[in-house]
């Protein structure tokens, strides 16, 4: 399929009345994390989703609103608001807010004043599950099941969450994430060593399956004279990733076997917040904090490399990522350091949309070229007045992503009978 201008804009842009801005409001999606509303009546926390500009709070029961960043009266900012009481309470004239967006109380009227009854914000609805806050942002006669992925089923302990921003947009983060082949490349860390599973075969084929929750994708690497190198990974409507991590990249069973994955939410046009999980995939082995700091080092997120605060990198495109023309020369592909490090230099380098008109796509972009279909496929849907694929948890609730050494020659979909065991049906 050939991406016009046209189709670029209607798959990128997604604030309120844009054909994926609809698509993404009708499927349940991250808000925020757990972690930034800690305890009933924290302090409050911008939220930009879609392009909307809200504000977060849990309430003194510990319920979570999702709802405008101003206030209905003057439009006074609520993020400098007072939670307190079930409520958050504007500070200019004391309008309180409840997490249904209604007004609770109205002090600056008459005690005998019925006005608030009359008032109130935009509100979304919330679910917190697996450490995040998801929000549904559709009309509410459309409202579909609350999310049931596997990993949000994984109690704490064998589970990880975590989050970063990229000055991008959505769609070519969620690319460079289903793009396998990039990894023998971008991802390189060792380039003298031809040991490495994904350097002896840098052509992988790629093989597709469409599926009611979006797409299940493998590559295939002829590793030796006899075997195969499988890595399986599903793609969740309209943004998620997950892929399996039991060998390591030399082929050696790992001690924690394990399922990564990602989703890629618009922050708006030219923005996304990135939420990372893993979890184990045997009751047996947990998640070790210190397991846990270290993939995430190793990923460049870890603890010191954010901006203190936020969820933002301080190697970014000011300073080039930090690029290490030496390191790149002696050791690594990139001679950047963190392997998302590596793909937001590329992903976030392209400019914050990039022209799709211009590309040549290849033999190795199928799940690229599958991913902008079912979009585009979703948008159409929701605009005859339909469901888009994926939007019920029915249909994901047991997707995972998995990776083998086989004979060589070995149906992937066999295999993935034994790849996908779990401890978390």
């Amino acid at each position: 399929m050939r991406i016009t201008k046209e189709l670029n804009e209607r798959l990128t842009r997604v604030g309120p009345g844009t054909p994926m801005g609809d698509v993404f409001r009708r499927y349940w999606i991250p808000a925020c994390l757990s972690e930034e509303l800690p305890h009933p009546d924290a302090p409050p926390i911008r939220v930009r989703l879609l392009g909307e500009d809200l504000v977060a709070f849990r309430d003194s029961n510990g319920d979570i609103g999702l709802v405008d960043a101003f206030c209905a009266h003057r439009r006074a900012p609520l993020f400098y608001g007072r939670n307190e009481e079930c409520g958050i309470r504007c500070v200019f004239h004391g309008w309180k807010f409840d997490v249904t967006g209604a007004c609770v109380d109205m002090p600056s009227e008459p005690p005998t004043s019925k006005f608030k009854t009359r008032v109130s914000i935009k509100a979304y609805p919330t679910y917190e599950a697996g450490g995040v806050v998801w929000t549904y942002m559709g009309p509410r006669e459309t409202t579909p099941g609350v999310p049931d992925y596997e990993w949000l089923r994984v109690p704490d302990t064998h589970r990880r969450v975590s989050k970063t921003g990229e000055q991008c947009n959505y769609l070519q983060a969620v690319e460079g994430g289903i793009d396998t082949v990039h990894s023998s490349f971008a991802h390189n860390e060792d380039i003298g060593n031809g040991k490495l599973l994904r350097s002896r075969d840098t052509h992988p084929k790629l093989e597709v399956d469409v599926a009611s929750h979006g797409f299940t994708y493998a590559s295939i690497r002829n590793v030796s004279d006899d075997q195969t190198y499988l890595r399986v990974y599903q793609f969740v409507m309209p943004c998620q990733q997950s892929r399996g991590r039991f060998v390591d990249w030399e082929g050696n069973p790992q001690g924690l076997p394990s399922v990564h994955g990602h989703l890629w939410v618009p922050i708006d046009d030219e923005n996304t917040y990135v939420y990372n999980f893993m979890y184990s995939t045997d009751d047996r082995f947990p998640i070790s904090d210190e397991y846990w700091e270290s993939h995430e080092s190793r990923f460049g997120r870890g603890k010191d490399d954010f901006v203190p605060g936020t969820y933002w990198l301080k190697l970014g495109p000011e300073n080039d990522y930090g690029i290490d023309r030496e390191l790149q020369r002696t050791k690594t592909y990139t001679g950047i350091r963190g392997v998302n490090t590596q793909d937001f230099a590329l992903q976030v380098g392209m400019g914050p949309i990039v022209d799709r008109s211009l590309e040549a796509l290849g033999s190795t972009d199928r799940a690229i070229q599958t991913a902008r279909r079912l979009l585009l496929e979703a948008a159409d849907t929701v605009e005859a007045g339909g469901m888009p694929r994926g939007s019920d948890p029915e249909d994901h609730g047991d997707t995972r992503g998995f990776d083998l050494l086989v004979v060589r020659g070995a149906e992937w979909r066999d295999a993935s009978k034994e790849g996908t065991r779990s401890q978390w049906h």
